[in-house]
């Protein structure tokens, strides 16, 4: 037989399959001995009192504040309660269960109670229970079916009332759900994807109109600023139009074949000249300097205006009528001093 000290052989475990020989071999026996003339029925039993209290794990079923010290414990918060059987209160053969919690700031001892007739729980002392809404209304409920009840016993007359009365309050909830199917069925006929890509689709369109009216404004606008600039333009040119355009008198064809050809070598003199001094041919700037005196003519002056006259009549010497040159006066005034000396 294998030593229970020796040490255990991983290769000999049963679990492994190998070696004839396991750990079980080292256990204690699990069998009892029964004498013969055993009789259970001679066991003295233990006597535990009615009200024996057990240490349970719970949660609160409720939301509770405590009397003592105010402090709310919530529901599902987690206590070590005890728990014990209440003594000649019973529901329809089920045993009604009394628990004791402690108060989580001060340690006030808690009690409440199952309630299997309204399948609940029951606040009995430590501290009150919060208020719930559900279950007052479902008390009031009962009441009302209660109260009902006791008045169709007696009255007959009642009972076809409130029989009337739930006709028309199933025939009211039948209309309400036939309306709300038909919604229903409405609602489940449109396609949203469509409504959402028409209305995307109106959108653009809106979009696209807005441009085109904002494109139709900016032309009619830059058109409009067009045709002012040509009207001012056009007047701009006709103005220098009118003051360049000058009465031309109508000449023969003829005339050209009387005409002698002017000498056309005092012209670039003349506008040389004109262009280093200036013109000279005006006759207010120049009238306050000149004065001419009064002689008699003489014989040079009477020679001069002779010749002048005959080249007037040739047409052989270009002639501005209507202006004198300064020049012609200098010179004019030159020779009459030369005549007086002589």
């Amino acid at each position: 037989m294998a030593n229970c000290t020796s040490r255990w052989d991983p290769a000999r475990s049963p679990i492994t399959g190998n070696g004839s020989q396991g750990a079980m071999g080292c256990s204690r026996s699990l069998t009892k001995y029964y004498p013969p003339d055993f009789d259970p029925a001679k066991i003295p039993k233990l006597k535990l009192p009615k009200d024996r209290q057990y240490v349970v794990r719970l949660m609160a079923p409720f939301n509770m504040r405590c009397k003592t010290c105010g402090e709310y414990i919530y529901k599902g918060k987690k206590f070590n309660a005890r728990k014990e059987t209440v003594q000649n209160e019973v529901y329809l053969g089920l045993p009604i269960f009394r628990f004791y919690i402690k108060c989580t700031r001060c340690l006030a001892e808690i009690t409440f109670k199952t309630d299997p007739e309204n399948t609940d729980y029951t606040m009995e002392h430590g501290a009150t229970r919060n208020f719930q809404a559900e279950k007052l209304l479902e008390e009031e409920e009962k009441r009302m079916q209660k109260e009902r009840e006791e008045e169709e016993l007696n009255n007959p007359m009642k009972v076809l009332e409130n029989r009337t009365k739930d006709s028309k309050l199933e025939m009211e909830v039948l209309e309400n759900l036939q309306e709300l199917k038909e919604l229903n069925q409405r609602q489940a006929n449109v396609d949203f994807e469509a409504m959402l890509k028409q209305y995307k689709e109106y959108e653009e369109e809106q979009k696209r109109k807005e441009q085109e009216e904002d494109e139709q404004e900016i032309k009619a606008m830059l058109e409009q600023a067009q045709n002012q600039r040509l009207l001012v333009d056009s007047d701009s040119d006709e103005e220098p139009a009118k003051s360049r355009t000058k009465p031309v008198a109508k000449i023969k064809p003829t005339d050209i074949l009387q005409e002698e050809p002017q000498p056309q070598s005092k012209k670039p003199k003349t506008e040389s000249w004109e262009r280093s001094v200036g013109k000279l041919n005006t006759k207010p700037q120049l009238a306050g300097l000149v004065t001419v005196k009064k002689q008699k003519p003489g014989p040079a002056l009477a020679n001069r205006t002779e010749n002048q006259g005959t080249a007037a009549n040739t047409g052989s010497f270009p002639t501005a009528t209507g202006t004198t040159s300064s020049l012609g006066l200098l010179g004019a005034y030159s020779d009459s001093e030369d005549s007086a000396s002589d």
